[in-house]
Order: C-alpha cells, then sequence, then structure tokens
C-alpha cells in the first residue's frame, strides 16, 4: 500500500510538471497569433523530399504534428505519406473525424503541411527498396483497419489507433509513436494482447485505459488512462505524459 501511494504521487508530479513544461513550449514556440480552425496555416513545412525529383526512389514517411486547439498541449496526430519508384507524387492517409462516416481518409492534406498552425515532426523516412517493399504491406493494413467509421478522441480508437495498427502490421517501419499519441495503445475489450505499436515486443492494454509495453522501439512504457510514461532503452530518452521524447532524437525521424 504505501509503495502504491508513493507511486500515486510521483505520477501526479510527473504528469503536472510534464503539463507545465508542454504549455510553456507551446506558448515559446508559436508562430502566429491564435486563428481558429478556418484560418490557421496548412501549407508545406518544407519537410517532405521533392517528389519529382525524387521520381526513381520509392518513399515511405510518417510524420505527427500536435493536435488542433487545446488539445496539442497533451497530444498529436500523425499520419503517413508514400510513393513508388517512377511516381512523381505523394499519397497521404491518416485518420479524420469529420466530413465522412468513413475516418480513413485519402489526401485529406498536403503531404507535410502545417496542421492546423502545428508544425509536423518526421517519425519515419525509408527510401529505396525497402520502402517499395513495403508499400504493398501499407495499403494491405490500411485496407484491413478495423476501425473505419469509429472514432474517440479519448482514449480511442482515434488516428493514433491507426498509425498504430500499420505498425503493427509492417515491423519494417521500425515505427515509434511518441508517448503523447493518446490512442496508439487501443486495442479491443477481446484482444487485450498482442503487439506493440513497433510492431516488435509486447503489449497488454485495456482499451488503452491500463497497459504496459515492451518494445524494440518503445522501451518499456506503463500507461494509465491514457498517459503514458516509460524508459526508451534503444535510444535512451525518458517518454514522458504530453511532452513526449526527452533525451537523444529518434534515429528513424532524422533527416536525410
Amino acid at each position: 500500500m504505501i509503495t502504491l501511494k508513493w507511486f500515486s504521487i510521483a505520477f501526479v508530479c510527473i504528469l503536472l510538471l510534464s503539463f507545465g513544461y508542454s504549455y510553456a513550449k507551446a506558448t515559446q514556440t508559436k508562430e502566429a497569433p491564435a486563428q481558429n480552425w478556418s484560418t490557421a496555416r496548412r501549407d508545406s513545412a518544407g519537410i517532405a523530399p521533392d517528389p519529382v525529383k525524387f521520381k526513381s526512389t520509392a518513399i515511405v514517411q510518417i510524420y505527427a504534428a500536435p493536435t488542433y486547439g487545446w488539445r496539442g498541449l497533451v497530444a498529436v496526430h500523425p499520419w503517413i505519406i508514400f510513393k513508388r519508384e517512377g511516381e512523381t507524387q505523394f499519397t497521404r492517409y491518416d485518420v479524420i473525424s469529420w466530413g465522412s462516416t468513413n475516418v480513413v481518409r485519402r489526401d485529406y492534406a498536403i503531404p507535410d503541411g502545417y496542421w492546423f498552425g502545428s508544425r509536423p515532426r518526421k517519425l519515419v523516412d525509408h527510401r529505396g527498396a525497402q520502402a517499395q517493399a513495403m508499400i504493398p504491406q501499407i495499403e494491405a493494413a490500411i485496407k484491413n483497419y478495423p476501425y473505419p467509421q469509429t472514432y474517440h478522441a479519448w482514449p480511442g480508437p482515434n488516428s493514433n489507433t491507426f498509425m498504430a495498427h500499420i505498425g503493427r502490421e509492417v515491423p519494417d517501419l521500425q515505427l515509434d509513436l511518441p508517448s503523447n499519441a493518446i490512442g496508439k495503445d487501443y486495442r479491443g475489450i477481446t484482444n487485450p494482447i498482442g503487439l506493440p505499436p513497433s510492431g516488435r515486443g509486447v503489449q497488454v492494454s485495456v482499451l488503452g485505459l491500463l497497459g504496459v509495453t515492451l518494445g524494440v522501439e518503445e522501451g518499456v512504457e506503463v500507461n494509465v488512462l491514457g498517459l503514458n510514461l516509460g524508459v526508451d532503452i534503444k535510444s535512451p530518452a525518458l517518454r514522458l505524459p504530453f511532452i513526449g521524447r526527452v533525451g537523444f532524437d529518434n534515429p528513424g525521424a532524422a533527416e536525410l
């Protein structure tokens, strides 16, 4: 009981400190005055390679950006883009909660666009033969996503649940969704045990509300009410709620 009490106190303290840091960072890095969703920045962030220049190269990338409004303080929105060898434009997929009964959307926005004012960060970048081989697997994963008409911001299924599904189906992506990707640990009540979002390791999770993840990319992560706390072992870092990573950058997200 004493151990549980001190763990609870420590967890609450971490939550408060993490939220405070997230709020301060969001305030300091704000690039423009407050805007509504219809006028928020949606142009290219200049991260994705020129698909015409790289026509002969297959490319797969995954991005994430803080969600719109106050939710950007606590969670991110991810999406995937890809193009085959010989193609001169990217295809983008993400899950969007509005505008259609089917939440899985193709080319809803430009490949590397600001997400309603928030600059995206690259999580995955694969090119060449490896990327070419992944694309059919990615398309198959998108097609068999189990929640194409269901969306719940918390605890899921949502856009992070969608990206985690792709990561599980295509482990060669080496996807490491950040700890503030709320919804990535959502699992159906009849399927509480399985692969983590990286596709390599094991995860136990009850509807994304309580669980633990042991993964090659994730390290060790504990989930309480959708808020994740852990340690990344592969690329040493803390994994904190609201913030994401604090430590060495994820090699898969490096600019190429």
